[in-house]
């Protein structure tokens, strides 16, 4: 039971919409666990309004705010301060107050591969198909290469974004470690192993819940792991599709968990252990099946 009073520090979500938001489930529920007094609520932030609220955050002494769509990287230029992470893939999901505003990290990725380690999902030395070509799919991209994968091949409808990142990567890591295809040639891929594929695109998303990014069940034979960015449903069509080539299928509802755990133990300084994560994560479940 969180108990507001005097001392307690408001933290919060920003974006357009928020209605729908995980966040307070996760981060009011922590601050319970943890013994912390905060509260955190989600704040519509209208068009054009992004610098007031920014400011005006600042202004009420919140300890810590969350953006999401669509002012990840609008954001930007109100911080005072960006992490080095957040500066290179050009998106911020985090604001932690400074003495004279706030600064900028990305906990998105963190989370991503925090989620992925409970899940029992390897980055490093694996062969992995990115499907996709947008802001995401290039945060994972970095994420991927900086992780230690041995090669990361981005399939996407059209190869002008992909090629984009692949080239921005590889010069990055003076390798050629990305190499790009369409969508359609994934038959073109060394056939000598199983992949990782990696879902980043918003095919699937509720509420067309019945389409999946590739159809052809020849692509699900190549991996032993599908891993879709969606959580809503929490089973994708790529999932099932994944599933029933034998591959394991996992979704992004523990990303969404652990982006919240980093960022509330940026704002808090506390840690938070794996047990309470996943408590936290059953009643993240509970709220979303109400």
């Amino acid at each position: 039971m969180i108990e507001i009073n005097g001392y307690s520090r408001t933290c919060g979500l920003i974006g357009n919409p928020v209605e729908h938001t995980m966040s307070p489930v996760i981060h009011n529920n922590l601050a319970v666990a943890t013994n912390e007094n905060l509260v955190y609520v989600p704040f519509h932030v209208e068009t054009g309004r992004l610098e007031d609220a920014v400011k005006g955050a600042f202004g009420l002494n919140l300890l810590g705010v969350n953006v999401t769509v669509p002012y990840k990287s609008d954001v930007i230029p109100f911080l005072t301060d960006i992490d080095p992470l957040a500066k290179r893939i050009g998106a911020v999901n985090t604001l932690v107050r400074m003495e004279n505003g706030f600064k900028g990290y990305n906990t998105d990725m963190p989370g991503l591969l925090r989620a992925m380690k409970k899940d029992g999902v390897e980055v490093k030395d694996e062969h992995i198909i990115l499907l996709g070509a947008g802001g995401v799919a290039r945060a994972v991209a970095m994420l991927l290469a900086d992780n230690g994968a041995s090669k990361i091949y981005i399939l996407n409808r059209t190869t002008d974004k992909a090629q984009a990142i692949a080239d921005e990567i590889n010069s990055y890591k003076c390798s050629d470690i990305v190499e790009v295809k369409k969508l359609s040639d994934y038959s073109l891929l060394p056939q000598d192993r199983k992949y990782l594929a990696i879902q980043a695109t918003s095919v699937g998303m509720y509420p067309k819940v019945d389409e999946a990014v590739i159809e052809d069940v020849a692509f699900y034979n190549m991996l032993h792991t599908g891993y879709d960015l969606i959580f809503n449903p929490l089973e994708t069509k790529f999932m099932k599709l994944a599933k029933q080539s034998g591959a394991k299928g996992f979704h992004g509802y523990r990303m969404l968990l652990y982006q919240g755990v980093i960022a509330y133990e940026l704002w808090t300084g506390k840690d938070v252990t794996d047990e309470l994560a996943e408590q936290v994560y059953e009643k993240m479940l509970a709220a979303m099946n109400a």
